[in-house]
């Protein structure tokens, strides 16, 4: 692998939420090797480490000895500057949803300069409404509408293949954008929701739909670092106007 790649590839992290069986994250662990991925994140595995993920990960076991344990998906997520949910359900409010390809075209390019992420749900429910709205992207796989559901370890290797694909063929961009990080822009919608509280514009009682639109408004735009700076400082304004001599 030439370095380009290899160091692009150092910028994906596959997160795994809430994983029920070992046995599927180690097959996730040896889908990741095959395409020359090595970054694994766990949110609050059920038995991690376990005997049978070494078993299913065949030649990745140092895929599996570099596993990252997390307890929730935004120290997982920290860093990340783009989040793709992977998932067949649908979502009333959700990020925009593309297909696998298109996913992977858009984290790769992403890649080339800064942390990317895909991230998925268990084997029993999938990804939570709250997951997904930490994600700027919904990603699907296309696939008979009667059988929607993926083994978590070969929807890995259909993400990891498309990753890939995309990361050979493509080429450079001119000018690597710097975009927000997870924390950054989890920090903007925390203070916009509580500015939004105190001037009375956000129901206390139901602010939920108000603020899923208002990620989904935002996710769209894949906000820059300096973008959210900017953002930030206007929030600030709204109870505290700056005074103009």
């Amino acid at each position: 692998m030439s370095d380009p790649l290899k160091n692009l590839f150092g910028h994906i992290r596959i997160i795994l939420c809430e994983p029920q069986h070992p046995g599927n994250i180690g097959a996730a662990a040896r889908a990741m090797k095959t395409m020359g991925l090595a970054r694994l994140y766990l949110v609050n595995p059920r038995r991690f480490p376990d005997k049978e993920a070494d078993e299913r990960a065949t030649n990745a076991a140092d895929v599996l000895a570099n596993t990252i344990v997390c307890d929730t998906l935004d120290t997982a997520l920290s860093g990340v500057t783009l989040a793709a949910a992977c998932t067949a359900r649908s979502r009333e409010i959700a990020a925009p949803a593309v297909a696998a390809r298109e996913a992977a075209a858009q984290l790769v390019d992403v890649a080339r300069s800064q942390p990317v992420a895909l991230v998925f749900g268990n084997e029993v429910c999938g990804l939570s409404t709250d997951q997904v709205k930490r994600c700027q992207l919904v990603a699907t796989i296309a696939a008979d509408p009667a059988h929607t559901s993926l083994n978590l370890a070969a929807a890995v290797q259909v993400f990891a293949y498309e990753l890939r694909m995309h990361a050979a063929g493509s080429a450079l961009p001119d000018k690597p954008r710097d975009l927000a990080s997870h924390d950054e822009i989890e920090g903007f919608y925390a203070h916009l929701e509580q500015e939004l509280f105190a001037i009375g514009y956000l129901n206390p009682d139901q602010p939920k739909k108000l603020m899923q639109r208002v990620r989904r408004l935002f996710a769209r735009t894949l906000l820059e670092r300096e973008e959210v700076n900017i953002l930030r400082g206007i929030v600030r304004t709204l109870r505290v106007p700056k005074k103009r001599i």
